[in-house]
């Protein structure tokens, strides 16, 4: 018995299928995990080092050099870049793709013990690595918080009260908080006064460490019982802190009279964060990996609703990114598309097939759509951007399996067949091909989902979905479709003449007559149309992946090195009032001396830098950005002329980054800028469509150099460290303690009164200590003056080698590959000397990864899927029929993408792995149809004609039901490319089905066709 004529004979078992997947669809909806992006692991580490007082290429060469020496030994590793700046190493750390995510913890604890190796090879001074390999998290409901008229204490008191509370929210994994005020103590002494008493700075120093330490008083036993002694407390305010006595020579002066004493906001913070122009911090939350997002994202919504009922009046919270109304707008959008698309089909089958077969089918696709998202909730697969596009997808295909067994049963029983022998013929004859084809389409999508890198990743729903849906529309289409047809069509008396005897048919067969009879006219006609369509195809921009379709873009703005984050900060407060004017904005979040927390998996922040100044502008609309960021472009471009201004579209997928970047490596760093220069010169050269060209070195700072005259310090008794520690305290201060105010730390800064002072003149009259003489020097008596020196304060390394990267970016609008075919040839001919290379980055590299990763996986899959249309034939030519069609599937495309003038994206390229399968599919099931008619006994021609055109309508009902279903992907920027791409190829494919596969098939049995020429002549006979 057959498995459609058992689906008939026992109905309950079919039921109980339909059933589970209906009421498992209803389930798997309310239960499944949602994102807004699929999830991938951001295989990347950051090791940060301090080195006070070390030059950025002392930094390169005595911390980071040891520590990427060690970590290079690590087999794991893709490479390791690191970007070395005065005091400061930060070194990222990158993981292969083959890894996964449940591989890296042990990556990261295998990275620590190698970064502790190293540390017996840094310098005594310099401070103890901290590995984060927490880089990649994600703050998906981002909001900036204002309080105006609030004291700086004030503000961390509610911040840690918000954060509190936030972690408290029943699947919050993290809460971070950034763009608290930084405040600290000064004690600044009055110079005259310190260096008449000879009171030295460790004197200071060691009273105001002390004000509030903590320290053991010992215990005392009484009765048995030991007891703990309490140390007293120490100073906890700053009253306190500027009562302090000092002992000096036996006499004791109080600190008031050497210095005053007050509470202030550093003069140089690490960050400044505004909101619509405002002083704010940022509260960014992150849920748990397993968790639905929406859910997490409503529960913390509503514990800050109760939350800002309890804070003080005035603070106000405003959102940046909430990603859980994201996803459930995307979610609502889904089961809307999916609505359109399965009223589409219903529609469409209903005009050509009856309003019968249109529910049968319709039924089937719906069990079919809702039992994958049963399997996806009980695979923990989440409902996402990608996996959502995947079920879209996919309904073309899933409708095919339907439609091929709806159409033969109700042919068949119009034949007065019952709907049991209807339902066992079809399957006999089309349940092993469907399945063949089933299993091809998938295959078409595993070199994707299997591919190890973040594409890879990123992509892996996108096989998962495909699979599980096109299986599971293989299962029921060959028992819940025979099970609604026995219900829903009616058995005929076989006397309602031929079934495909329409008009449609009869012109269909009148043209594959001809189509025959001129075969090679036919075949050179479709060589010379495929020429043209991939000269065509040449033509077609070509993208990475597509911008987002959130209404969100970017501002990069930096200042040449050295500059004050202040003046950062007065420029970006110009944009801000410019934006304010616009009505088009919604919302503008400001940050300067680095990025946002990352609120999106895509999104990248910037390397922390005073000159740096970050804007996240949210449009009212999407179709509003275009204009608002050319005009916001042409201002800041035109005003703030001293910096590097720059806007950036928010996009799809991992990637990121300038579109065009040149690296360049090599020892010397003098020869690296040259080559730098000249790389410049031969962008603007050879394109126009280039700008915001710029190297990731930055500019050379000045640098003011001390020359220490050795002999007079030596008689002074003066060290260097004697002069740098003068140095520092009549200028920045140093750090000499804490004070401590609830679970804060508050540094205390010791410097001189003439640390205020504007510019280096009085640097020379600044008085160093000697602990020798107990007393004190002027810093003119111990340098031979002062030298200025411009230095590299930003140098970046690549795998342990120099590298410096010349970065450019393309207008909106304009194709970066197509730019980049213009610039590459002129790069490629610089002349490098010896021991210098030239690497390619950007969009380019991003793209080559990507597809050569895809490539690895290609033949394995394309193996398999040749094997199975073997199989399924048993002979060459068939298959050999069937994959002639798939280099034609391109033709449709390219008049497609060239007709809306879309790129050709990576989804795109999805598109066209889905049009590769529709077409082997409807390939198999027409050459099987072709081969099993002949089995009948019919003549050769005559069996080409007859199973082409029994096959006119399941190929034409699925292309129309397929390119339809795709009109409402057209609005979404992330599938509008590989839309037009299914759409365009399958309206041409379908072509190639009816018309190009018969005239192959035809041509490809010579033997065959002159039995069959001979049978003819002698029936004429």
């Amino acid at each position: 018995m057959s498995i459609a004529r058992a689906s008939i004979d026992k109905a309950l078992i079919t039921w109980l299928l339909m059933l589970a997947c209906l009421l498992g669809g209803i389930w798997g909806f309310a239960t499944i995990g949602r994102l807004e992006d699929p999830a991938f692991t951001i295989k990347n580490a950051i090791i940060i080092t301090q080195y006070p007082g070390a030059s950025a290429e002392q930094v390169a060469r005595e911390v980071s050099e040891p520590i990427e020496s060690e970590i290079q030994k690590m087999g794991e590793i893709d490479f390791i870049t690191s970007s070395n700046k005065p005091g400061i190493s930060r070194i990222s750390v990158n993981i292969e793709s083959i890894y996964d995510g449940t591989e890296l913890p042990a990556i990261w604890t295998k990275l620590r013990n190698r970064v502790n190796d190293a540390r017996r090879h840094l310098p005594p001074e310099a401070m103890t690595p901290i590995v984060n390999d927490n880089f990649g998290d994600v703050y998906g409901v981002f909001y900036a918080v204002t309080a105006p008229g609030f004291s700086d204490a004030e503000v961390h008191e509610i911040s840690e009260y918000m954060r509190r509370e936030m972690l408290a929210v029943d699947g919050v994994a993290d809460v971070a908080v950034a763009g608290l005020p930084s405040e600290a103590i000064y004690v600044d002494t009055r110079t005259s006064i310190i260096t008449n008493l000879g009171i030295g700075p460790s004197a200071i120093g060691a009273a105001l460490s002390n004000t509030d330490s903590r320290t053991t008083a010992g215990s005392v036993s009484q009765n048995g019982q030991d007891i703990r002694i309490q140390a007293p407390e120490g100073s906890d305010t700053v009253d306190e802190i500027a009562n302090l006595t000092i002992g000096v020579g036996g006499e004791v002066i109080d600190l008031l009279d050497l210095a005053t004493v007050e509470r202030a906001r550093v003069t140089e913070p690490t960050e400044i964060i505004r909101f619509q122009g405002q002083e704010a911090f940022t509260l960014g939350v992150a849920g748990k990996g397993s968790l639905n997002i929406v859910d997490v994202g409503n529960r913390v919504d509503a514990r800050l609703d109760e939350i800002m009922r309890d804070v003080p009046a005035g603070v106000q919270l405003h959102p940046i990114y909430q990603q859980h109304v994201v996803v459930d707008e995307a979610s609502n959008d889904f089961l809307m598309n999916l609505a359109m698309s399965v009223a589409i089909v219903v529609i469409v089958l209903a005009l050509f097939m009856g309003w019968r077969a249109a529910v049968v089918v319709g039924a089937t696709l719906l069990l079919t759509v809702v039992g994958t998202v049963f399997l996806m909730s009980i695979f923990s697969i989440e409902m996402e951007r990608i996996s959502l596009g995947a079920l879209i997808i996919a309904m073309g295909m899933l409708v095919d399996n339907a439609i091929v067994v709806a159409e033969g049963m109700q042919g068949d029983m119009a034949q007065g067949k019952s709907a049991r022998d209807a339902a066992e013929d079809v399957a006999n004859k089309t349940q092993t091909p469907l399945l063949g084809a089933t299993v091809i389409g998938i295959m078409a999508f595993a070199g994707i989902g299997l591919s190890p890198d973040a594409t890879g990743e990123f992509l892996f729903s996108l096989f998962a979905v495909i699979g599980i849906s096109l299986l599971l529309s293989w299962i029921l289409a060959i028992t819940a479709t025979p099970l609604l047809g026995h219900y829903f069509f009616k058995v005929g008396s076989g006397e309602g003449g031929d079934h495909y005897g329409g008009p449609l048919f009869r012109a269909y067969r009148a043209t594959l007559s001809v189509a025959l009879k001129l075969r090679y006219l036919v075949i050179l006609a479709l060589i010379g149309i495929t020429v043209v369509c991939y000269i065509g195809f040449g033509q077609v921009k070509q993208q990475f992946f597509p911008d987002s379709n959130t209404p969100i873009f970017y501002v990069h703005y930096k200042l040449p090195q050295g500059a004050s984050i202040h003046r950062a900060s007065d420029d970006m407060r110009l944009v801000e009032n410019w934006l304010a004017e616009r009505d088009e904005v919604d919302s503008v979040a400001t940050f300067i001396g680095g990025g946002a927390t990352r609120f999106m998996l895509t999104y990248a922040p910037e390397e922390a830098l005073p000159t740096y100044g970050h804007l996240i502008i949210r449009a009212n609309s999407l179709e509003e950005i275009p204009p608002l960021r050319a005009d916001l472009e042409a201002f800041g471009r035109s005003t703030l002329t001293e910096g590097e201004f720059r806007t950036e579209r928010l996009a799809f997928g991992p990637g990121g980054g300038a579109p065009i970047a040149a690296r360049f490596s090599g020892p010397d760093p003098v020869v690296l800028r040259e080559l730098a220069e000249q790389a410049k010169t031969a962008f603007v050269a050879t394109s126009d469509q280039l700008q915001d060209l710029r190297t990731d070195w930055r500019e050379r700072e000045l640098a003011i150099v001390p020359r220490f005259a050795d002999e007079r310090a030596k008689a002074a008794g003066v060290t260097r460290e004697d002069l740098a520690q003068a140095l520092e305290i009549g200028t920045d201060g140093i750090q000499v303690g804490y004070y401590r105010e609830e679970d804060r730390l508050i540094p205390i800064i010791l410097r001189s009164s003439s640390a205020r002072d504007e510019g280096a003149a009085h640097l020379a009259d600044l008085p160093v200590y000697s602990d020798a003489a107990e007393t004190y020097i002027p810093v003119a008596q111990i340098v031979n003056g002062f030298t200025w020196e411009a230095q590299n304060t930003f140098l970046v390394r690549r795998d342990r080698v120099p590298t410096i990267t010349v970065l450019a970016g393309v207008p909106a609008g304009v194709n970066a590959s197509a730019v980049f075919a213009e610039v590459r040839g002129a790069i490629e001919a610089i002349e490098l000397p010896e021991g210098y290379v030239l690497e390619w980055g950007g969009e380019y590299e991003n793209s080559t990864e990507a597809q050569a990763s895809l490539g690895k996986q290609l033949p394995l899959s394309l193996i398999i899927m040749v094997l199975i249309s073997v199989l399924l034939f048993g002979t060459i030519r068939q298959p050999v029929i069937i994959w002639l069609l798939v280099p034609m599937s391109v033709n449709g495309v390219a008049l497609g993408l060239l007709g809306t003038g879309l790129p050709f994206s990576f989804t795109a390229l999805l598109g066209l792995l889905s049009l590769s399968g529709m077409l082997i599919k409807n390939g198999i099931v027409l050459v099987e149809e072709i081969d099993l008619v002949r089995a009948e006994g019919v003549p050769f021609r005559q069996a080409v004609l007859d199973a082409s055109t029994s096959r006119l309508r399941p190929v034409v009902l699925a292309a129309a039901t397929t390119i339809l279903g795709m009109i409402p992907l057209l609005s979404d920027a992330f599938f509008a490319s590989m839309a037009v791409t299914i759409m365009g190829g399958l309206g041409f494919a379908s072509v190639l089905t009816l018309i190009a596969a018969p005239v192959f098939y035809y041509s490809f049995f010579p033997g065959a066709r002159k039995e069959d020429a001979a049978a003819r002549k002698a029936q004429a006979a």
